[in-house]
């Protein structure tokens, strides 16, 4: 009978570590969130706005930009020097300033204010132009469960949610740009084409650019070239182990 009391008792207090440990994980995820849904909202001073030629007319191919200075990314990378710039895309919850540094590992788990963050900071690969001027360049940020940072690139993984949504906008200090989305892809971390920063020579080019349309889970045709600048947005993918997806598209 005392046995059998010691063994409820062990199990009771087991049950209670169980609890606590669990309630615990659950107030640290919640202090992550409030403390990434903060420093998001302090940032949102610095997105720059859109501004649509004099005619102000909309099109098919999306909004024309006039060519101007964006003060606001300006005064984002004079409060913080890693700062590149920032990245929208439209109907998901992708609307952040972008960093890089001298590694790919700094901003895993650093907020912009450099205090430690579940969530990072989404950053550009250190190989990188920092004026997009290479062929490939790759931006990185984390799968959040709450779907911040990368988490909504999940969204393209429907064709219909692919198919509708074609763009995004890339706002540098002195340029603006606009991404046309042609790929989704769901690789593993060691797909040496797709993550290549470097690429120079016209035949890996046309090789990257052909491997993209052999792996593509959805694709749209907008006839790109070598002579293009492509971008790679990447985050973690949990079909398969470390498995990664990837929204490829092109500067225009």
């Amino acid at each position: 009978m005392k046995s059998i009391r010691i063994l409820l008792l062990v199990l009771v207090l087991a049950l209670f570590t169980v609890i606590g440990y669990s309630g615990t994980q659950l107030w640290n995820i919640h202090q992550n969130n409030v403390q990434e849904a903060e420093i998001h909202n302090r940032l949102l001073q610095y997105k720059p706005t859109q501004q649509m030629t004099s005619s102000g007319e909309h099109s098919d191919e999306g909004i024309a930009f006039m060519p101007h200075v964006n003060q606001s990314i300006v005064d984002l990378q004079t409060a913080h020097l890693d700062a590149v710039g920032w990245l929208t895309v439209p109907n998901t919850q992708i609307d952040y300033p972008f960093v890089q540094s001298v590694d790919n590992d700094t901003y895993l788990y650093l907020d912009l204010d450099q205090r430690p963050s579940a969530a990072g900071t989404i950053f550009m690969d250190y190989r990188n132009s920092s004026e997009f001027a290479d062929f490939n360049t790759i931006l990185y940020g984390h799968h959040m469960r709450s779907g911040s940072m990368f988490g909504t690139l999940q969204q393209f993984n429907t064709r219909s949610f692919f198919e509708e949504n074609k763009r995004g906008t890339i706002f540098l200090a002195n340029k603006t740009y606009e991404i046309e989305f042609m790929a989704f892809v769901v690789i593993a971390p060691n797909d040496m084409v797709i993550y290549n920063p470097v690429i120079t020579e016209e035949a890996d080019k046309l090789a990257f650019l052909d491997h993209v349309r052999d792996i593509a889970r959805y694709y749209r045709d907008i006839d790109a070239t070598t002579s293009d600048r492509i971008v790679t947005l990447s985050t973690c993918n949990y079909e398969f182990n470390d498995a990664r997806m990837v929204l490829i598209g092109r500067l225009i």
